[in-house]
């Protein structure tokens, strides 16, 4: 009987990275801006690691990905326990040979489900990490493109690890700072306003 190994393999490259909150010491000084006209840029990795709506989402994400490789490996465990008792009855001839092959059939459907759940688990995770990234991209070009009827700046680029379109520059051009504080203090307005709307409709409920 081959051994059966249940394993949740999600390529989640930001998940697997250290993601920790940078520190706000550089942003405790007011930043002084380019002015209207300029052409800017945004690192996006840094502002995406240090986005609060960011960090929320991947720890629900994290969560519901150490949920599943508990209950794999979990059913796994138990997929290996039985396996190993029904070999040790065939070792022991406590089986007809029809009662053999019938449990044999029963733990190869089991393996094959168990395999088939793992798969399936995998792409719902990958699903989600799609639709993450989606409404976090979203969120910042929505935000930008407010910011920008404020600051006026002619051109807002962005370079990160896996797109660099800024080869060389200005670090006084760098607003990645003021876009993360203002992005983060809109969020947190936002959850304030949905969690005093989700309170209302509590209290209209009782």
């Amino acid at each position: 009987m081959r051994q059966l190994k249940v394993v949740l393999c999600i390529a989640l490259a930001v998940l697997a990275c250290s993601c920790k909150q940078g520190s706000k010491s550089n942003q405790s000084k007011p930043m002084a801006l380019p002015p209207a006209g300029s052409i800017v840029y945004v690192q996006l990795d840094t502002l995406v690691n240090q986005y609060d709506m960011f960090n929320d989402m991947k720890s629900d994400l994290e969560a519901k990905v150490q949920d599943i490789q508990n209950d794999l490996q979990s059913k796994g465990r138990n997929f290996q326990s039985d396996a190993s008792d029904f070999q040790a009855k065939i070792n022991k001839g406590l089986l007809t040979r029809a009662q053999a092959e019938e449990q044999n059939q029963v733990l190869s459907n089991r393996q094959s489900d168990l395999q088939n759940l793992s798969q399936q688990k995998q792409a719902e995770i990958q699903q989600e990490e799609s639709d993450m990234y989606n409404k976090i991209l979203e969120s910042v070009r929505a935000y930008l493109k407010k910011y920008n009827e404020t600051k006026k700046f002619a051109l807002i680029l962005t370079t990160s690890a896996a797109s660099n379109n800024v080869l060389a520059g200005d670090e006084s051009l760098d607003i990645t700072n003021d876009v993360i504080e203002g992005l983060n203090n809109e969020y947190v307005k936002n959850k304030k306003r949905d969690k005093g709307t989700e309170d209302t409709k509590s209290d209209d409920s009782k």
